[in-house]
Formats: C-alpha cells, sequence, structure tokens
C-alpha cells in the first residue's frame, strides 16, 4: 500500500513539473522568461485563471481549445504532462522495489532498519532518474519541435549526471582503497562522456567527408556525453542503437509517404530530429538498460 501510495504521488508531482517543463518549452525557443508573465494564451494573450492551470485535466476540460479565442491548444501540453508522470511513477515504483522485498522478506514482528547511507543512496539513484528523464523529455520535444538541443541542459546535465554516478558509485572498478576507487571512477566516467561524444563527432566527421555538408549536429555529441554520464558507456551505446533503430523506421516511414514521391529530390535533405530518438533510447535505457543488456550479453554467449 505504501508503494502504491508513494507512487501516486510521484506520478502527481511528475504532472506539476510537467506543466512547468511545458512553460519552458513553449518560451526558451523564443528568449521569453520562464517565470514572467503569467500563464497566458499564446493566441489571444489572455492571463489564465487559476483553474486552467491544472496539469492534464484542464485541457481535457477545455477541449483543448481556448476558452476566450477558441484557438487550438497543442497536444504537446497533455503528453509532456502525461509523459513525466508514467515515467517518474515508474521510476520510484522500481527504486521502492528492493524496500518492499526486504519488507517482505522480514517475519512481522521484526522492524527492519535501514542504513541510512542505503536510504541516501536510493532517494539520489530515483531523485537523479526523475530529473534525468524530466531533462530527456524536454530535449526530446524542443529537437522534435526546433531541432534544438540547448547547451542550458545538455552540459549542466553532463556535470549533474557525473556527480550522481559518483555518489551511486560502481561495482565495476573492484576493490582497493577508497582514494584510487574513487579516482578510477573518474576516469572512467570520463572515458565513457569522450567516448560518447567521440562516436557521434566520429560519425559527424565521416558524412562531411562523403557528403560535404553537416549531417549531425554538435548537439546530439553533447547528448550523447550527457547519456554517457548518466547511464555509463554500455548505457549510452544502447541509447544510441535504440535511437538509430527508431530514426532509420521513422525515416523509411517518411519515405514511404505519397508526398515524398512527389518531392523526391528534396526528402534527402529533410533533418531528422536524431537527439528525439536518443532521447527515447536514453529513457529505455535509464529504466531497463540492466535486463535489456544482460539478455544481450546472455544472448551473445558472454
Amino acid at each position: 500500500m505504501i508503494r502504491i501510495l508513494v507512487t501516486v504521488f510521484a506520478a502527481l508531482l511528475g504532472l506539476a513539473f510537467g506543466s512547468f517543463l511545458n512553460v519552458c518549452l513553449s518560451r526558451w525557443p523564443e528568449g521569453d522568461s520562464v517565470v514572467t508573465p503569467r500563464s497566458h494564451c499564446r493566441s489571444c494573450g489572455r492571463t489564465l485563471v487559476w483553474w486552467e492551470n491544472i496539469p492534464l485535466v484542464s485541457w481535457l476540460a477545455l477541449t483543448g481549445r481556448c476558452r476566450t479565442c477558441k484557438e487550438q491548444v497543442s497536444w504537446r501540453y497533455p503528453l509532456v504532462e502525461l509523459a513525466v508522470a508514467i515515467l517518474w511513477a515508474i521510476v520510484v515504483w522500481q527504486a521502492m522495489a528492493p524496500v518492499m522485498e526486504s519488507l517482505a522478506n522480514t517475519p512481522a514482528p521484526i522492524a527492519i532498519s535501514f542504513s541510512p547511507w542505503f536510504l541516501i543512496l536510493l532517494a539520489a539513484t530515483a531523485f537523479g532518474k526523475m530529473l534525468f528523464t524530466w531533462m530527456l523529455i524536454g530535449l526530446a520535444t524542443l529537437d522534435a519541435e526546433q531541432l534544438w538541443l540547448p547547451d542550458i541542459v545538455t552540459l549542466p546535465g553532463i556535470v549533474l549526471g557525473a556527480a550522481v554516478a559518483l555518489l551511486r558509485g560502481d561495482s565495476l572498478l573492484g576493490r582497493g582503497s577508497a582514494s584510487a576507487a574513487r579516482l578510477l571512477q573518474c576516469l572512467n566516467i570520463a572515458f565513457a562522456i569522450l567516448a560518447a561524444a567521440g562516436l557521434v563527432l566520429l560519425i559527424r566527421w565521416i558524412y562531411w567527408l562523403i557528403r560535404r555538408r553537416e549531417g549531425i549536429g554538435l548537439g546530439d555529441a553533447k547528448l550523447m556525453a550527457m547519456l554517457a554520464a548518466w547511464l555509463a558507456l554500455p548505457g549510452a551505446l544502447l541509447s544510441f542503437g535504440i535511437g538509430v533503430v527508431l530514426g532509420a523506421v521513422f525515416a523509411l516511414a517518411m519515405i514511404a509517404r505519397p508526398k515524398a514521391h512527389e518531392k523526391s529530390e528534396t526528402w534527402a535533405l529533410t533533418k531528422l530530429p536524431l537527439g528525439t530518438f536518443l532521447c527515447i533510447g536514453g529513457i529505455v535505457s535509464a529504466l531497463w538498460g540492466q535486463p535489456i543488456i544482460s539478455a544481450y550479453l546472455r544472448w551473445a554467449g558472454f
């Protein structure tokens, strides 16, 4: 019951933060402040009353239109709010699993006392994943709408990811002194960041040699570095693989459209939001990466 209540609370909190993310997504591309003015209709400029600002509910109650000018409100608003709510609920549900498992395996009269460090690690991991998925949803939306991956998100995201990784620790470093293990961990994180970004830069360079035009933006390299900081190199590579597959499927779907054949001379120049697909891959890797990688290694015979 506690797990369900905490998960529901995380989902409601996700709706609120999803609503704020929508404000950022609407105002950042235009260079506006995310604090002032108050929420208003982007078409007629009318300031919204409190009940028009309830995440998801207000959009449904108003049938997706402004109450005054009847202008259509983008589907992006409820989808972003719902996505953050669902992902945060999944993160908290997963984070509560070890606690609930320990409680289930303990006789009822015996009280369990978890070490403060364990609880701090659990909370930090859950909070880190919530922040990470929140940033990825924002970046995916910005790249899909604006073909823009702002440095104001990716660069701090790299630093935050590295900090969370250092706090969480790395069981692959083996034993040794605390200082030596910490140094190895820092080097491991730095290598993962550089390798992930270097992969995209290498593809970008090869594409330029062949086509003599830019094929992948530098923002995608910074995004890959951010994924590596949060997910380590295997998780970042999994994100890249998922992103490339999704991007290829989307591109084939675009080519298959009748309109693509009518403009066959220009379809190849169409820019695809690779960052959006990388973000989707990052979300999948963050939530289910370990079992996916383990299943692949077993299949490959490692």
